[in-house]
């Protein structure tokens, strides 16, 4: 007889599955590789900060999966080549690519410098996006029609409205990530590999660490939220699961908002000037 573990393990066990997730070692990266591994994943993180990302391998031990880190910087093109090639090394197939590795930068208008276009561009759209072709030939071999190799990118609710502070080039580079995202969905399609992102809204991270420990912030944040609160690691984990494991085998090229209602959030409109 077929229990309710075998059927869930059957739509999202991701056993014998290889993944790697940039920036997997802190904040919401963290978030996404926990529940890779929880699943059963071998998971590759890589990150600048190797130190955080060995903590993270240490923290997961135990887990049903596996948890191996790696040191590499993202904002140069020998940084992303050379990571592409360290994973070619260790695998000859991977099953699942998380780009979520990314920067931001925020400033008022008139100080907003010319830097910080190029620096936040370089790591939250030309990395992900060369990482990704890099790894095509990994992708493709893991890939087959009823079980198509993943890619996820980790876009913000940023990119799909102009919200919360004057961070330019963040929210333009995330808007970039999501038409990226499609175009990409469509050129590796017929070699069997699917490619989503995901456009979170706020959750606690170390990008959102110097807003949430301010006094009241939390509070004010929630109330532009329609379910009135923060993200949660286990709203993260579900979707994650849901994208690379079998139940997710025909999305693609969707931007997933995972942000409690807040991109479609309603403004006041001409029925305030009936009160």
């Amino acid at each position: 007889m077929s229990t309710v573990s075998d059927y869930l393990a059957s739509l999202f066990s991701l056993e014998s599955k290889t993944a790697l997730v940039t920036g997997g070692g802190s904040g919401v990266g963290l978030m996404i590789t926990r529940a890779l591994v929880s699943a059963g994943a071998k998971v590759f993180i890589a990150s600048r900060k190797l130190e955080a990302c060995q903590a993270a391998a240490e923290n997961l031990a135990g887990l049903a999966g596996s948890c191996q880190p790696r040191q590499a910087d993202l904002q140069t093109e020998d940084g992303v080549n050379q990571l592409a090639e360290t994973i070619g090394e260790q695998t000859d197939r991977l099953d699942i690519l998380v780009n979520n590795s990314g920067r931001s930068w925020g400033a008022p208008l008139a100080q907003f410098p010319w830097k910080a276009w190029g620096d936040v561009m370089t790591l939250n759209v030309t990395a992900p996006f060369t990482l990704t072709r890099q790894l095509i030939p990994l992708l493709a071999r893991a890939g087959t029609p009823d079980q198509p190799a993943r890619v996820i990118n980790i876009g913000s609710v940023m990119g799909l409205v102009p919200h919360g502070l004057p961070a330019y080039s963040y929210s333009a580079s995330k808007a970039a990530l999501h038409h990226v995202t499609r175009f990409l969905a469509n050129e590796v399609a017929d070699l069997h590999i699917t490619v989503n992102a995901i456009a979170p809204g706020p959750f606690p991270s170390d990008m959102t660490a110097f807003i949430l420990k301010k006094e009241n912030a939390v509070r004010k944040i929630e109330n532009t939220i329609p379910l009135h609160r923060l993200g949660a690691e286990q709203d993260m984990a579900g979707l994650v699961l849901c994208l690379c494991a079998a139940g997710g085998a025909y999305i693609s090229g969707s931007i997933i908002p995972l942000d409690g209602g807040m991109s479609v959030f309603r403004t006041p409109g001409l029925e305030q000037g009936l009160e």
